[in-house]
């Protein structure tokens, strides 16, 4: 199975809830898209990556990719973990840089 997701506007944010893998297969698409969403607007960027089975080091590099467009749009990018991503993300000392949260709710406040 590879990456499938969803986006909604909420909040002045879009929200992507993805599933499957986030990996060299999947990344350079995810990264097209994302890039151009993060153009169109709005500049608040939600990822909800709770249910992603798996994520390597592809992945990790579009996830910093995509936080850099996100501030450069003066926008955020905040990313909704499981234990997985969480894991793989503190392996490489990211999880600052890439503002990991618990819940979609919690991710929303923070925009606000």
């Amino acid at each position: 199975m590879s990456l499938r997701g969803t986006r909604e506007i909420r909040d002045n944010c879009q929200l992507f809830r993805l599933t499957g893998l986030l990996d060299a297969f999947s990344e350079p698409t995810f990264r097209k898209v994302l890039e151009s969403k993060i153009e169109e607007g709005p500049k608040h960027i939600i990822l909800d990556l709770s249910q992603i089975d798996f994520i390597d080091s592809s992945g990790l590099g579009a996830l910093v990719q995509a936080a850099k467009k996100a501030q450069n749009a003066d926008g955020t990018l905040q990313i909704v973990t499981n234990a997985r991503v969480t894991q793989t993300v503190k392996l490489v000392r990211l999880e600052k840089f890439l503002s990991l949260q618990k819940s979609v709710e919690e991710a929303l406040e923070n925009v606000k």
